[in-house]
């Protein structure tokens, strides 16, 4: 789904993901319109504008994942301003890429956040991971110390070594072809070892398990 307010760019964003093998199943003007077709269509990434008429991105990047909690949206705005990257990741989105991308960078991102790797402009993924690190060494307030996912009976998660292993190389920021790479796996299986620690850490993606393994030192 294409959601920005410039009908001339969102039709050639569409058009651009079709004619590369890609289902554009809506596209909209309007953040509250976005959330409501969202819901409907259901769209596995959403490409969102940042600057739109009715709504913050925000509030849209909430709407958008409390009706599809599995939903990946990728920002693609003119701006690249260090807080409007942090407020959306934060949010909840998947990525963020800058509008003056060449189209393959675009539709390589768009593959990547499909995949739901964390996709950032050059540049922004240092400043997210730095964010990341800032707030583990803030004091973690009302929380008790060492608090994290449980399970159902209370106890916290295992991860089986390769899983700790997979979880260090994504706290470093690597990307999954990195990862497959430096372990000698195949991509599928670093996909599948990411997917297994998202379910029993019950994170949504790999922004809140990078922070997860920030938190907890993993990135050294």
């Amino acid at each position: 789904m294409v959601v920005d307010d410039h009908p001339m760019w969102r039709e050639g964003v569409a058009r651009d993901l079709t004619e590369a093998g890609h289902q554009v199943v809506a596209t909209s003007g309007e953040g509250r319109q976005a959330v409501r077709v969202a819901a409907a269509t259901r769209p596995d990434v959403v490409v969102l504008d940042l600057q739109l008429p009715d709504i913050s991105d925000v509030e849209v990047i909430r709407g958008l994942r409390a009706a599809l909690p599995e939903v990946r949206v990728l920002m693609l705005s003119a701006s690249g301003e260090a807080q409007g990257v942090l407020d959306a990741v934060k949010a909840g989105a998947t990525g963020y890429l800058v509008k003056s991308a060449a189209p393959a960078e675009f539709l390589d991102a768009v593959r990547r956040t499909a995949a739901g790797e964390p996709v950032f402009t050059p540049g922004l993924a240092g400043l997210v991971l730095g964010e990341y690190r800032r707030l583990a060494a803030e004091p973690a307030g009302a929380a008790p110390a060492g608090a994290g996912p449980r399970s159902r009976d209370g106890a916290a998660p295992r991860l089986t070594d390769r899983e700790t292993e997979v979880l260090r190389l994504v706290a470093k920021g690597m990307s999954y072809k990195q990862i497959a790479e430096r372990l000698g796996l195949s991509h599928r299986t670093v996909q599948n070892h990411v997917q297994n620690t998202l379910g029993k850490l019950q994170l949504h993606n790999r922004v809140e398990l990078t922070r997860y393994a920030i938190e907890r030192g993993l990135d050294d």
